[in-house]
């Protein structure tokens, strides 16, 4: 399996958020409320992130539940390519 690097993950959710007229913010302890990234969005992030590694992600809801900020996505991201 290959893996994307933190910087390739935020590449891919910033053409998330821009698909929606969203700029991804340069600090990455801002809060997702703040940019409007929301469940969907992590969804369509993690598709893109599956196929670029074309593997599948596993993870649990009450997981995604812990997530708040943007670093919190890029930690959680990278850490399930790991897993």
């Amino acid at each position: 399996m290959s893996t994307l690097s933190r910087d390739q993950i935020r590449t891919l959710m910033a053409e998330v958020l821009a698909a929606q007229g969203k700029q991804m913010p340069d600090d990455e302890q801002v809060n997702l409320e703040e940019i409007g990234f929301r469940s969907l969005d992590f969804s369509e992030l993690a598709l893109r992130v599956e196929d670029e590694i074309d593997d599948e992600l596993n993870f649990d809801a009450p997981e995604l539940r812990r997530i708040a900020t943007v670093s919190d996505v890029l930690d959680f991201l990278e850490q399930l390519q790991s897993s």
